[in-house]
């Protein structure tokens, strides 16, 4: 119909949509799809962690096996980021994300049915496999797709990402617990399921990393970091430590502290400490993110030791109100001090090594979470949880202190 005929008859001409516009929605369904399964594995990574008291007295294990069992996941996670991470670099974003969330739930499918602590082990190692896959992956293609009209939101993404993920599978696991009779069942079938689904629609996203060679080459183990990034990186680390090693005490031991050293016998209490931490680290990033890398980092490093200090009052004075309050503090911190430090390295990144950096970001994150976590687990049954816990919380306070400082110096 042409426009004149249009016009004669009162209708109106259809315009064919562009195919520009195709492609932006296109880019902006597969940035959420992205964002979306990152949310969703991190959910997973939490949900394990108000159970673990639960299994712990129905199949018999104590803290050192709590934090054997959490190891094993960083573990897994760490060498498949050192061997893997950088192969969606080569072979494309799309194929590492179906397999990595299949993979993933396969291992949710496990953790549900275990029964015995090899069990627990085994679910936990294919866990961390699949997290490897998808943390380079992820985070990579939320930075292909960040649109040029909103610059630093990729980094925001991947900031907010991992804290809203955690914070709502430990709150949706001790809710649980409290309401339903197959706990297990209701939290990690679900889940299990919303993984098959986001690796069906990874099916049809767009691909946004072209097919390099090198991807055989590229499973060898390897730290790469190119030169511009390098010395940044090196000044964040002791703000990266303080703020995953928090991550990791809190996921591994934070339902046993609520329990054990403050009455919290509710499990919806035992997991509240984990979603505060990282839900108010999601709102403080979300809410400071008009800030520059500096003065956020520089905030997150100060809320870090604060919280971290005043929950340290909190159990001495046998406070679970004021422990989760200060908990709250801490993930103010725990959120915003990495949302600083990706903030200031992603801009740096060359497009064609972004899930290769993006590895060795997490691989150091990943080392300050599970390294000071086993340690804590080997020393409980000789120092007992509540000495153990101080130290920790000591650790962490200097760490921030430095990681501050260190930010506060640089121009």
């Amino acid at each position: 119909m042409t426009a004149d005929t249009a016009s004669a008859t009162g209708s109106v001409p259809v315009v064919a949509a562009r195919p520009a516009d195709s492609a932006v929605r296109g880019e902006r369904a597969a940035r959420a799809l992205s964002v979306v399964s990152l949310i969703a594995m991190m959910a997973g990574a939490s949900a394990p962690s108000p159970f673990y008291p639960v299994l712990a007295e129905s199949i018999g294990f104590g803290p050192s096996t709590i934090s054997a069992v959490f190891a094993v996941y960083a573990l897994a996670l760490l060498l498949t980021l050192l061997t893997a991470g950088s192969i969606s670099d080569h072979i494309g974003r799309r194929p590492v994300a179906i397999v990595g969330l299949l993979v993933l739930a396969g291992g949710l499918a496990v953790f549900w049915h275990a029964d015995s602590v090899a069990l627990l082990v085994v679910a936990r190692v294919i866990q961390g496999v699949a997290s490897g896959l998808l943390l380079s992956s992820l985070s990579a293609s939320i930075t292909d797709l960040e649109p040029a009209s909103r610059p630093g939101s990729a980094a925001i993404w991947n900031a907010l990402g991992p804290g809203i993920g955690l914070a709502l599978g430990a709150l949706v696991s001790g809710i649980a617990l409290d309401l339903t009779r197959e706990a297990m069942a209701d939290v990690f079938g679900p889940l299990a399921a919303l993984y098959v689904l986001l690796a069906l629609l990874f099916v049809f996203a767009p691909e946004t990393a072209p097919r390099r060679p090198g991807a055989l080459a590229s499973l060898a183990f390897r730290l790469s970091l190119p030169l511009g990034i390098r010395a940044d990186f090196w000044r964040s680390a002791p703000a990266i430590v303080a703020g995953w090693a928090t991550g990791g005490l809190f996921l591994s031991f934070g339902a046993s502290i609520v329990r054990a050293q403050l009455g919290g016998t509710a499990h919806l209490a035992q997991g509240l400490s984990v979603a505060l931490l990282a839900g108010t680290g999601a709102v403080a990033a979300l809410a400071i993110r008009h800030r520059g890398p500096r003065t956020v980092t520089v905030f997150g490093t100060a809320a870090l030791a604060l919280g971290t200090a005043l929950s340290l009052v909190a159990l001495g004075l046998g406070s679970l109100p004021g422990y989760l309050a200060a908990a709250a503090v801490t993930g103010a911190g725990f959120g915003t001090a990495f949302f600083g430090v990706v903030s200031a390295l992603a801009p740096n990144i060359p497009a064609t090594q972004r899930a290769d950096v993006f590895s060795v970001i997490f691989l150091f994150s990943y080392l300050a979470f599970g390294i000071p976590t086993v340690v804590a687990g080997l020393l409980v049954p000789m120092l007992g949880l509540g000495p153990v816990v101080a130290g920790y919380g000591a650790f962490v306070i200097v760490l921030a202190v430095v990681a501050c400082i260190l930010r506060i110096r640089r121009s």
